[in-house]
């Protein structure tokens, strides 16, 4: 499961989508294409990465799909990155 999320948040462009949902605090709707200047297409495609790996939910609200983060997979994902992360490498001695 680690390594679906950390494929999922290696690309820029998946990144710059979560930090701009984070930013809004609240789901956003429609305007990722207008914000981040990518293709619908493109967009899509990262929105179903996202969701794959479960960091984001969407619900329909009309013709559109609002996401929002999801609280519980986020905090999760925290949790995951910073125990990676405890070990302090200056102890080891190499090269």
């Amino acid at each position: 499961m680690s390594y679906n999320i950390l494929k999922a948040l290696a690309h820029p462009a998946r990144i710059a989508i979560l930090q701009h949902i984070i930013k809004q605090q609240a789901c956003i709707c429609n305007d990722l294409v207008e914000e981040l200047g990518l293709a619908q297409a493109t967009i899509s495609q990262h929105l179903k990465e996202l969701k794959g790996i479960g960091i984001i939910k969407g619900s329909i609200d009309g013709t559109s799909v609002c996401y929002c983060i999801d609280e519980k997979v986020w905090n999760n994902i925290k949790v995951l990155l910073n125990s990676f992360f405890v070990d302090d490498v200056s102890t080891h001695s190499c090269c």
